[in-house]
């Protein structure tokens, strides 16, 4: 999300979306996203400008990312102008055969054997990533995920948002996982997509520590207590320094100084924009409430230890919106009244408790979500009954219906 100059928090927002390329009948993976750019742009690209958006190359070639190359000042045109983008790239993927796959993981790619790193523009990046933590698997080359950019214009609203963010966190995967299924099996986990995460860059702990980012007041505290150690530890893996950005921080919120965003990366993608808009404009919603100290003060926002937001953040992982949250202490700075209750049930009173204003636009596909649970729950229920495991065939004919929700721009109600 860049802009001409640091936005005050709240009159902007960047959404990133990635999204797999597949065949069109076998829905296996296809790495042509530089062909694909390259059509697009006219010339050998890493990325394809096109008026108010940009598609740009990943990690692996069978990745691509939509964004908005400036911040929009509200989210409600972004479902439509996101569908336009995708129905631009499924065109385009035609003459390949391929089309674009929505959710947050692919269900069978095999990482080992399938991975392709992007060759081209900034390829030292992807070479020593791979060299360092070794991308061909899950977490790193099976992964796709919406990242919401929410500005700030100062240290003061930096330390707010940041709280507030912090906050939220572990209870939006409850809300958008969309990954239950890897190496063509349920893995146990409906955000397994977050499970794996979690863990790809341990070899260095300090890029990611638990996910959740410990408590910071202000940009010097950042860059003394988060990236002065990541820097150093990589050191020695990376003496050249190629991977010295703010992005090695891989946390599930990372302030991004360059830009003045902070960039929340916990969000599997959905099956459509409309339901990736939809959690981008309950998280904002709840983010706002939070960050206007409605239930709580900044003391007490900032007061929680990391530890309990890490417990609920992998319970919500493993169980989504079934997962019981039993820290009352949590719950008072979420403005819930009573001492425990499953995640869903706190989604569904924070969603009641917005301004109309927040969420009318959203209603529709935010009743879904309430209604029929997050997007990995209806496709475990899709898979029905032949097991936990499922088949290859019955996946396939699941994944083939989310792709087609995805060139419809509808939801996916099992």
């Amino acid at each position: 999300m860049n802009g001409p100059s640091a936005l005050h928090a709240f009159t902007g927002y960047g959404i990133e979306f990635e999204y797999m390329i597949v065949d069109r009948r076998t829905l296996s993976i296809r790495p042509i996203a530089d062909e694909l750019l390259r059509l697009a742009a006219g010339t050998p690209a890493a990325e394809a400008q096109r008026g108010k958006f940009c598609w740009s190359n990943e990690l692996v070639l069978h990745l691509i990312e939509l964004k908005n190359a400036h911040p929009s000042p509200t989210l409600d045109p972004l479902p439509a102008d996101f569908q336009a983008e995708i129905s631009a790239i499924n065109r385009l993927l035609e003459a390949w055969g391929a089309r674009l796959m929505p959710t947050g993981m692919h269900p069978w790619m095999d990482p080992l054997a399938e991975t392709r790193l992007w060759p081209h523009d900034n390829a030292i990046i992807y070479q020593t990533y791979d060299r360092i933590f070794d991308c061909k698997a899950h977490g790193w080359a099976n992964l796709q995920s919406m990242q919401l950019n929410l500005p700030f214009a100062d240290d003061t609203e930096f330390s707010r948002l940041h709280a507030a963010i912090r906050l939220a966190l572990p209870i939006i995967p409850a809300l958008a996982a969309s990954s239950p299924y890897a190496d063509g099996r349920f893995t146990g986990f409906l955000d397994f997509r977050m499970e794996v995460y979690r863990t790809n860059q341990m070899k260095i702990p300090s890029t990611i520590g638990g996910v959740i980012p410990d408590t910071v007041t202000h940009r010097a505290e950042y860059q003394e207590k988060i990236m002065a150690p990541i820097y150093r530890d990589i050191k020695p893996f990376d003496p050249e320094g190629v991977l010295r950005h703010e992005w090695l921080n891989v946390r599930g919120a990372i302030p991004r100084f360059d830009r003045h965003a902070i960039e929340i990366r916990v969000i599997d993608m959905q099956e459509c924009p409309q339901a990736d808009l939809a959690i981008a404009a309950a998280i904002t919603a709840l983010v706002r409430s939070i960050y206007d100290a409605e239930w709580a003060p900044l003391s007490g926002q900032q007061a929680i230890a990391t530890g309990t937001l890490v417990e609920i953040l992998h319970a919500c992982t493993r169980d989504a919106d079934q997962a019981v949250i039993a820290d009352a202490g949590y719950l008072r700075l979420m403005g819930f009244p009573g001492s425990q209750c499953t995640a869903g049930d706190l989604w569904r009173h924070l969603i009641e408790a917005m301004p109309p204003q927040s969420c009318e636009a959203w209603r529709e596909p935010l009743r879904v979500l309430l209604e029929h649970g997050p997007l990995a729950r209806r496709i475990l229920r899709a898979v029905g009954p032949d097991g936990p495991d499922g088949s290859k065939q019955r996946l396939h004919g699941v994944y083939r219906a989310l792709c087609g929700c995805l060139e419809a721009g509808r939801m996916f109600v099992d």
